[in-house]
């Protein structure tokens, strides 16, 4: 035996952590489901003049509905037939006990799921059903058909073939008596024939094994620069990423001009000519929180619950649990259950919808500066601070931020957005990254291109606006916002 302590989260607990980090639409896509699974939800809010008399002759018309039907072979049976009748008009359309939807409820229902269907994004044409639809139009064997089928569904995203051809070929079969490499030559043959007829097909490009030749796919005789972009494409790319003009000068005898002028017509050929098919689609956010400015210059918040529908637990299996004998133990059971679990699903909603409010509210009024004056102004922020002053833990805060948006006056921005690192000022003025980066960034944009600075002197250039950094923290930044060092920065014109 042992004996051991440990902490045990209870259902309702659980549930309220999950509801608490959901955003917006997938609460709504929660209660939906609830909704299905729980009889005992209603949407309607009860009447307060509603007593349980008019519950129990509902449950009386129910059980007498339910009374055996018996035909009499003496009689007519017209009020068997009127019972059944009744049956029919009073039963559910969900065959739930739950309130009936109105006619207006039911045509605004249909009006917005209408509205969905003929808003939604029709799936964009993929590179393949491009590329496929263009071969159709081409006359050639069933055989190269065939292979270049197999070759445009072996692109990648980008349109480049980065599989060999050989492991593109079919298997050869068992009895070729010896002919096995004369066969599989012929197969490679019908294969390089069908990649040749891909890479005629639209974007320019599409098919290529490699940057070199996807580039010298684009060219076409007669456009400005032919030769010059042949040769730097085949022999200068490297040499072009790096920027190193004068080395390109003198292999090739062109002038800095001259090659300045061939990149900038390279830049317009397309190095990922199937990309433009990529489903790139971004889903659209709702903002969980807005922001609104007050009279007194100070910023408050408020949620969006017009989209959340207001749950009650449904009156009907109030009263029939109340009711002796309106139902059997294993039915209160069940009844029970549901009863408790829709309380528990609302009152999970309402803490949600109180503590969401409070790390909010708390975030604004933290950063102010950051709403009024811009995203350079945003100030260090953790989640312990926010956590401390709302007076719950840090994981609730984490939770509560998880996934949410919120509207301010100077955009849509995630809530994290607002939670940063930072460092200390010259001045012992705590400063954000953000605000480095910022500042780093414009920096590099206003310098002189002839003489660009080096990470060193970024970090004397950082020192005079009041940023004290290391010199790995600018390397680290610079790469991290792609912006290349200052041998590849340097214009070398007129040099």
């Amino acid at each position: 035996m042992q004996l051991a302590q440990k902490q045990v989260l209870a259902p309702r607990m659980i549930q309220s952590m999950e509801i608490l980090q959901l955003p917006i639409m997938a609460l709504q896509e929660r209660i939906e489901q609830e909704m299905e699974d729980n009889p005992c939800l209603d949407l309607v809010e009860p009447s307060e003049d509603s007593d349980s008399s008019s519950q129990t002759e509902e449950y009386e018309s129910a059980e007498d509905g339910e009374r055996e039907l018996v035909v009499k072979e003496d009689a007519n049976n017209e009020d068997d037939f009127e019972r059944l009748i009744n049956m029919a008009d009073n039963l559910p359309d969900d065959y739930e006990e739950r309130s009936r939807p109105s006619r207006g409820q039911m045509e605004a229902d249909a009006d917005r799921a209408h509205d969905a269907m003929a808003n939604m994004v029709a799936r964009p044409e993929s590179l393949s059903d491009y590329l496929s639809h263009q071969l159709s139009w081409f006359e050639a064997e069933d055989d190269v058909r065939k292979m270049a089928d197999r070759i445009i569904y072996s692109l990648d995203s980008n349109g480049y073939l980065k599989t060999p051809l050989e492991e593109l070929l079919p298997p050869l079969a068992a009895d070729l008596n010896g002919d096995a490499d004369a066969m599989r030559a012929k197969q490679l043959q019908v294969a390089e024939q069908a990649l040749a007829l891909v890479q005629h097909l639209d974007p320019p490009g599409v098919g290529a094994r490699s940057l070199k030749e996807c580039l010298q796919m684009q060219l076409t005789p007669g456009m400005p620069y032919y030769d010059e972009l042949s040769t730097l494409i085949e022999s200068h790319l490297e040499d072009l990423e790096n920027n190193r003009l004068p080395l390109i000068s003198k292999k090739t005898g062109y002038s800095i001009e001259l090659i300045q002028e061939v990149w900038e017509e390279l830049r317009k050929l397309k190095p990922k000519p199937g990309a433009d098919f990529s489903e790139s689609s971004v889903p659209g956010v709702t903002p969980d929180v807005f922001v609104e400015k007050t009279d007194d210059g100070g910023y408050k918040v408020r949620l969006e619950d017009g989209q959340i529908p207001s749950l009650y637990i449904s009156p009907y299996y109030r009263n029939l649990l109340r009711q002796a004998g309106g139902a059997d133990a294993k039915t209160r059971e069940y009844i029970k259950r549901k009863i408790n679990a829709a309380q528990w699903l609302i009152e999970s909603i309402e803490q949600r919808r109180g503590t969401l409010t409070r790390v909010a509210q708390a975030i604004v009024d933290h950063q102010t500066r950051f709403l009024d004056e811009g995203p350079e102004f945003i100030v260090p922020l953790k989640m312990q601070q926010i956590a401390d002053r709302v007076g719950v833990h840090v994981t609730t805060v984490s939770r509560a931020v998880d996934d949410k948006w919120i509207q301010a006056p100077r955009g849509i921005y995630p809530l994290k957005r607002f939670f940063v690192g930072g460092t200390t000022g010259a001045d012992g003025e705590d400063i954000a990254w953000d605000r480095v980066r910022l500042k780093l960034q414009e920096i590099v944009d206003n310098e002189d291109k002839k003489k660009p600075f080096s990470d060193d002197a970024l970090v004397e250039e950082l020192a005079k606006h009041g940023i004290t950094v290391a010199r790995r923290t600018v390397t680290k930044y610079r790469k991290a916002m792609d912006i290349p060092s200052s041998r590849q920065r340097r214009d070398w014109s007129d040099s």
